[in-house]
């Protein structure tokens, strides 16, 4: 036979409790103190994001140190996946000596399209 229990009142309270102090620990995250912050808009591709795609912002730390987390959000920009990825390979290519534009400012001399002009010419 069926019984009818009562619901558990220290089981629920605790279960409520430990989803608000949850939620706390996620609104004191630096990508919830910057989403609050910051417009949702890529910083560098304007792209503009609401809530059903606002999984794709993410908060890049413009010093590239995780660890720096002012209050003020002054070390983050929201950039989407495809400007985050680009700036983190820029990065990359910079410490291999790759870079288009290196830390001194100089820019590559290799221009891809120096000869289009003349190739383009000749399609007449």
């Amino acid at each position: 036979m069926p019984t009818n229990k009562t619901p558990d009142h220290s089981r629920l309270d605790k279960l409520v409790a430990g989803a608000r102090k949850q939620s706390e620990l996620r609104e004191a995250d630096y990508r919830e103190r910057a989403l609050k912050i910051y417009p949702w808009i890529c910083g560098r591709c304007r792209r503009e994001f609401t809530r059903a795609n606002l999984r794709e912002l993410t908060v890049h730390h413009r010093d590239h140190n995780h660890d720096n987390n002012p209050p003020d959000g002054s070390n983050w920009e929201l950039l989407c996946l495809y400007c985050h990825d680009n700036e983190h390979q820029r990065l990359l290519e910079a410490s291999a000596g790759r870079s288009i534009v290196t830390e001194k400012g100089k820019v590559a001399t290799h221009n891809p399209f120096a000869d289009l002009k003349s190739l383009l010419g000749n399609s007449k």
